[in-house]
C-alpha cells in the first residue's frame, strides 16, 4: 500500500505543532492541516466518493488548496488540478476528459467554473473563498471536523494519484497520469538532494495547480516537515515582503520571477538575508539573470529540469558546491537520461552532439489518460521522449539548447501554438493563421499570431486579440497580431514557422 497522503500524516505525527502553512502572517500547524484534510476526506467519502474517482481542484495558493489536495488523496480519489486562468470551454474539456465527478473552485472563479461544469454535465460544485454565490455549495461543508485521525484509503504504489493536464504539439490537452510512487519519490529524492530541513520556510508562489508548485514545492515541503509560506500571486513586492516577514530560507521560481526580482529597484529595503538557496525550473534561465541575482542577493540558484509527465524532476544541480552553472544538472537518483539522434541512437558527450533528450525511471507518468496512442508515441523505444534538444558534457551534466516541439513558454507557462491557432480559425474573418513565440525580455517569450484574413474582410488586430482573450486563459492569447497576404509553405503544404519572426 502507498497513499501519497502519507507524507502529510507522517510529518503530522512527528511534529504536530510545527507550522505547515503560513498565509498572510497566520500559521496552520501540521496537526491542524492533517485534521482539516481528514475532514475533507470524510466528507467526500460520505458523499459517495470512492477510491479512483476524480476530483477537480481549481484554487490559487491559499490554505484550502493543500487541505483539499491531501483530503482528496486520503479518500483514495485522484486529484485533477485545474489552472485558475482557464476559461469555461477549457474547464469543460478537462472535466469531461478526466471524468471528474466533483469540482472544488475559488469563489472569484465561479462564473467560468460554473459554465464549464454545466457544459461538462458536472453538478457537484463547491467554492472556497469569500461569499460564494448560489451556483456552488460552500467548501466549508467539506471541512466540518471529524473524529480522527482518519485511516488513509488503501492505494497501491502504481495507482494514479493525480491527473495533470499538459499538451502536445497538436494542442489537444492530455492528462498525464501521475502515480503515488512517482509523486512520492519526486518529493523524497529532490528534497534530499538540496537538503530541505524541518526548520526551512519555503516561499510557495509557484502555482500549486502546476506540477512544479504541486510536486517540487508543496509535496517536497510537506514530506520533510518544512513550512510553506503561501503567496497567491507573484509580484516582486509580494515575494520580497513575504521573505522579510517570514524569514524564508528557500525560494522556488521560474526564470521570469528571478528576472523580475533582479530588476526591482528597491530590493535593498527588504531583508532577504534569511535565504539560503533558490531553485529555478520551468525554462532555461539566462546566464545574466543567474549572475546578477546571485551577486545582488548573495544566494545560489540551483537549476533543474523536468516536465509534467515526470512530476517533475529529471535532472538537478544538487548543491552549490557540485553544481555546473548554466547547466540543468545531472539525472537524479533512479533516473536515466540519454541524448538521441533522429534515428534513436545514443549520442556521445559534447556540444557538437545535439539531440533529443529521452528518459526512463520511476519518475515517468503511467501514461496519458484515455489516450493509449499518445502514450505509445511518447514512450517509443521504451524511453520517454521529452521533445527537448540538448547535449551532455563528459561529466554527465545536461544542457538544454532548444525545443524540438513548438511549445512557447510565456512567463513559465506552456502555450501550445496549435491550440491558439484553432481558436483563431474560429474567428469569422480569419482564413488561416500561425502562432509562434518571439523573444521577450520580461516573460522569456511572447505569443505572436500571423493571420491571413478572408477576402474583403477588415484587418482588425484588436478584434482578433479580443476573440482569443474570451476563449483562452490569460497567458495563452496572442498580444501581437501581424497580418499577411499569405503564409510561407513547404512543398508538403505545411507552414514554415522557422521563417516567421
Amino acid at each position: 500500500m502507498l497513499n501519497l497522503a502519507v507524507i502529510l500524516r507522517e510529518s503530522a505525527v512527528a511534529h504536530p505543532a510545527a507550522p505547515a502553512l503560513i498565509f498572510e502572517g497566520h500559521r496552520i500547524s501540521y496537526g491542524e492541516l492533517d485534521a482539516q484534510s481528514d475532514a475533507v476526506a470524510a466528507a467526500l467519502t460520505a458523499r459517495g466518493v470512492r477510491p479512483g474517482d476524480r476530483i477537480a481542484l481549481q484554487l490559487p495558493n491559499v490554505p484550502d488548496f493543500p487541505v483539499a489536495y491531501y483530503g482528496i488523496l486520503k479518500a483514495g480519489a485522484i486529484v485533477v488540478p485545474l489552472n485558475v486562468m482557464l476559461r469555461a470551454p477549457e474547464i469543460a474539456y478537462q472535466l469531461a476528459d478526466s471524468g471528474a465527478r466533483v469540482l472544488i473552485t475559488w469563489s472569484a472563479l465561479l462564473d467560468e467554473a460554473a459554465k464549464g461544469a454545466a457544459e461538462a454535465g458536472l453538478t457537484e460544485l463547491y467554492a472556497a473563498g469569500p461569499a460564494p454565490s448560489g451556483a456552488a455549495r460552500p467548501f466549508a461543508e467539506l471541512t466540518a471536523p471529524c473524529p480522527g485521525p482518519l485511516p488513509l484509503a488503501d492505494r497501491d504504489a502504481g495507482d494514479v494519484a493525480a491527473i495533470v493536464y499538459t499538451s502536445g504539439t497538436t494542442g489537444r490537452p492530455k492528462g498525464a497520469e501521475l502515480t503515488n510512487l512517482q509523486l512520492y519519490l519526486n518529493a523524497d529524492i529532490p528534497g534530499r538532494l538540496f537538503d530541505l530541513r524541518r526548520d526551512d520556510v519555503v516561499i510557495t508562489v509557484l502555482p500549486l495547480f502546476h506540477v512544479f508548485g504541486m510536486s517540487s514545492t508543496m509535496n517536497v515541503g510537506i514530506r520533510f516537515g518544512a513550512a510553506l509560506s503561501l503567496v497567491p500571486r507573484f509580484t516582486p513586492e509580494a515575494v520580497l515582503t513575504t521573505i522579510t516577514r517570514d524569514r524564508a530560507t528557500v525560494f522556488d521560481g521560474v526564470p521570469t520571477m528571478f528576472a523580475a526580482l533582479l530588476a526591482h529597484p528597491d530590493t535593498a529595503e527588504y531583508d532577504t538575508s534569511s535565504l539560503r538557496v533558490c531553485i529555478s525550473g520551468g525554462d532555461a534561465i539566462a546566464a545574466r539573470v543567474i549572475d546578477g541575482f546571485e551577486q545582488r542577493f548573495g544566494v545560489p540558484i540551483l537549476e533543474g529540469y523536468g516536465m509534467t509527465e515526470t512530476a517533475a524532476t529529471i535532472t538537478f544541480n544538487p548543491t552549490p558546491q557540485d553544481r555546473r552553472v548554466y547547466s540543468v544538472g545531472r539525472p537524479v537518483w533512479g533516473v536515466e537520461v540519454q541524448v538521441w539522434d533522429p534515428d534513436g541512437h545514443p549520442l556521445p558527450p559534447g556540444r557538437e552532439h545535439l539531440g533529443e533528450l529521452v528518459t526512463r525511471g520511476y519518475h515517468t507518468m503511467r501514461g496519458y489518460h484515455g489516450d493509449p496512442a499518445a502514450t505509445a508515441e511518447a514512450f517509443q523505444g521504451g524511453w520517454f521522449h521529452t521533445g527537448d534538444l540538448g547535449y551532455a558534457d563528459t561529466d554527465g551534466y545536461l544542457f538544454i539548447v532548444d525545443r524540438k516541439k513548438e511549445i512557447i513558454i510565456r512567463g513559465g507557462y506552456n502555450v501550445y501554438p496549435r491550440e491558439v491557432e484553432e481558436v483563431l480559425h474560429q474567428h469569422p474573418d480569419v482564413l488561416t493563421a500561425a502562432v509562434i513565440g518571439i523573444p521577450d525580455e520580461r516573460l522569456g517569450q511572447e505569443v505572436k499570431a500571423f493571420v491571413v484574413t478572408r477576402p474583403g474582410r477588415l484587418q482588425d488586430a484588436d478584434a482578433v486579440v479580443a476573440h482569443c482573450r474570451e476563449r483562452l486563459a490569460a497567458y495563452k492569447y496572442p498580444r501581437i497580431v501581424e497580418f499577411r497576404d499569405s503564409l510561407p509553405l513547404s512543398g508538403a503544404g505545411k507552414v514554415l514557422k522557422k521563417v516567421l519572426h
